[in-house]
């Protein structure tokens, strides 16, 4: 991370900046929210615009409160940690961050040869697992979109562009998967998804960011997805 860590840059396309405060660095809306606050400054960050105030830095906690907190507000129809399936979420989440999510931060910032042969045979074990359950279903539990595929998702969307080279996952990329390419696919064309995901963000953080592991702060050119390619697993899973 660069010296002031997360910025608020509106300068760079397509960001946004802090449009309510105006703050520079994501440092000053925790110390806006707390000045005495002298821990860690992280991403995601929920903000409470009433009470100015963070709510949540924990993506695990934010994606909980998404999937019912707004409910009352006029959110749309969706119960993605159903009752019926919440142990079996809660299992996938668990080894999934565990050896995939975090998995991939293990390999890439690995500091000896064993530490790093360690961790990215867990991640490729688990990616093989991965396939074999998506090769069963269309979603990780069945038929039914949940979180635990979200949270997946959000790193399989990294792997082929940063991961891969960056963290030196190099073994198979996502797209030499069949059914983890289809279900990146499958997911990145639910209408609203594909605007959330801005590949040039994400590689211009990467590579510029982690000046241990890249000094030089060269971005890479590739490897290239067509995410928008028909995945035909509506057609496959019915």
């Amino acid at each position: 991370m660069l010296e002031n860590g997360w910025t608020f840059d509106d300068t760079f396309p397509a960001a946004t900046g802090d449009t309510l405060y105006q703050h520079e660095f994501l440092y000053q809306l925790y110390l806006h929210a707390d000045p005495h606050y002298s821990g860690r400054v992280t991403v995601p960050v929920l903000w409470d615009k009433k009470n100015h105030t963070i709510v949540s830095n924990e993506s695990a906690e934010i994606i909980r409160m998404f999937n019912s907190a707004f409910d009352g507000l006029g959110a749309k129809a969706g119960d993605y940690y159903p009752p019926a399936l919440q142990s079996k979420i809660d299992e996938l989440n668990g080894w999934i961050y565990d050896n995939v999510n975090n998995g991939v931060y293990k390999a890439g910032f690995a500091t000896s040869q064993q530490a790093y042969d360690e961790a990215v045979e867990k991640v490729f074990t688990a990616l093989a697992r991965l396939e074999q359950i998506l090769g069963q279903h269309r979603y990780l539990t069945g038929d039914q979109l949940t979180e635990a595929d979200i949270r997946l998702w959000t790193t399989l969307v990294r792997f082929d562009p940063v991961y891969v080279t960056h963290f030196k996952c190099d073994k198979y990329r996502i797209s030499d998967y069949l059914n983890l390419y289809g279900f990146l696919r499958d997911i990145y064309q639910i209408p609203g998804i594909a605007e959330t995901v801005n590949l040039d963000h994400i590689r211009h953080h990467y590579f510029r960011s982690h000046k241990t592991i890249n000094p030089t702060g060269i971005i890479s050119i590739g490897p290239w997805q067509d995410l928008l390619e028909p995945h035909g697993r509506d057609v496959r899973f019915g």
